[in-house]
């Protein structure tokens, strides 16, 4: 007789389903619950979603910028619900009145001390696999920036205060701090 437990496998309802104010993302069909951000969390995610969303403008660009929370369905199936700390999105044509519906051109994660195997680890493998172009790791207590540019295969770090070269962008530079 197997005495394995099923481990349970949530949907995209299941995450409408939360009760008001409580926040969560799902992924392979688990759901992962979300502290809240704090101040500095915060901070970061408006001024890069800002220096993004200014160069955007700036050069009459098609892409638009969404800070958290936004939702992200990765995939065709209802087994993967995100909410990245920015998403960046140039197929207009993947933007619903419910979020994006597939992967975003490029992701930002600012980690947290609650994220950190998640952003690192878990959402890095699913950004990949569903074909995010570019995903950033915002690491606030380490002070560094790991770049995934996907597309080139190539992963760099950089530390707070640098210039930090945009792969989906020739001519955008963001400096974190």
């Amino acid at each position: 007789m197997d005495m394995r437990q099923k481990e349970e496998t949530y949907t995209v309802d299941d995450i409408y389903s939360l009760p008001a104010g409580e926040r969560a993302e799902l992924i392979d069909g688990k759901i992962y619950y979300m502290s809240p951000p704090s101040t500095r969390h915060q901070m970061l995610v408006m001024d890069l979603s800002y220096q993004i969303k200014d160069y955007i403008e700036r050069n009459k660009g098609e892409c638009e910028v969404f800070p958290a929370p936004f939702a992200v369905f990765l995939n065709e199936n209802d087994r993967n619900y995100v909410e990245p700390d920015i998403s960046v999105i140039c197929d207009k044509k993947k933007i619903t009145e419910r979020g994006c519906n597939g992967s975003p051109d490029w992701i930002i994660e600012v980690v947290s001390s609650s994220s950190r195997q998640m952003d690192y680890f878990k959402k890095l493998f699913r950004y990949r696999t569903a074909g995010v172009r570019e995903y950033w790791v915002v690491d606030p207590e380490k002070k560094i920036v790991t770049v995934y540019n996907f597309e080139k295969d190539m992963m760099d770090e950089y530390c707070f205060g640098l210039e930090v070269p945009v792969g989906i962008y020739n001519a955008l530079t963001i400096k974190v701090q």
